[in-house]
């Protein structure tokens, strides 16, 4: 097993005023050499949006991009036709491929929405573009994994363009979690969303991190109660 510890208080930050950013691989003017990306997963943002803020059309392409409200609500529109306001429970995944044009807004003129937004690089270039989102019941992660993204529709998440995937959990105090690899060579990038863990004898707290690979099952024990989100990635782009 190999490992790599990111913690929160290492990551970049940005504040633009109606936006707060902090940033896990290096993006915008924050550039750190040793954070560009951790295999195929190229960008997680933390991104705080103040009411009425957003970010105005702007294109991508040749990027698979996973949005995770965590507060508040998200408007979101493409040239896909994709429009829509996404929350917590919700998830966004939008294939840019040949190129898309989309805007992202705080769906609230008074209250902050809380997101993060992550990149990812594609299994296949220049396919057509695609945009799907996704109500998922909360109550189906207590205690466990719930798939949300996954290119296997057995694993009924949405789908995505690699053969990546995604899994949210929250977990109790002193409960214990196992995640087994789906992928094979696939690594794992744990990222806590609140509350404190320990992973394989690594002890995290809020917003701290972890990538894991060489492994084929990993255990995840809280130590406090926990949201945690499990990103299994291909280590080859």
């Amino acid at each position: 097993m190999k490992y790599k510890l990111y913690p929160a208080s290492e990551r970049g930050h940005a504040d633009f005023g109606w936006l707060n950013a902090h940033h896990s691989f290096s993006f915008g003017q924050w550039y750190d050499p040793e954070k560009i990306h951790f295999g195929a997963l190229r960008v997680l943002n933390d991104d705080i949006v103040k009411g009425g803020g957003g970010f105005p059309t702007h294109p991508h392409d040749n990027m698979e991009i996973v949005t995770i409200p965590l507060t508040g609500a998200l408007a979101h529109k493409d040239s896909t036709g994709g429009n829509g306001i996404i929350k917590a429970g919700d998830i966004q995944v939008m294939s840019a491929g040949t190129g898309v044009r989309h805007s992202e807004f705080n769906a609230s003129e008074n209250d902050e929405v809380n997101l993060l937004q992550i990149w990812v690089f594609p299994k296949k270039k220049n396919i057509a573009p695609r945009y799907d989102q996704k109500t998922f019941d909360l109550n189906d992660r207590k205690n466990k994994w719930q798939v949300v993204v996954s290119p296997d529709e057995k694993d009924n998440g949405m789908w995505i363009n690699q053969d990546a995937r995604f899994a949210l959990t929250r977990i109790d105090a002193g409960g214990l979690l196992t995640y087994n690899i789906k992928f094979p060579a696939n690594a794992v990038y744990f990222f806590i969303i609140e509350g404190a863990v320990e992973i394989e004898g690594n002890k995290l707290e809020r917003r701290d991190a972890i990538g894991i690979s060489d492994s084929n099952d990993i255990a995840v024990k809280a130590a406090e109660n926990a949201e945690i989100l499990a990103i299994e990635i291909p280590m080859v782009i």
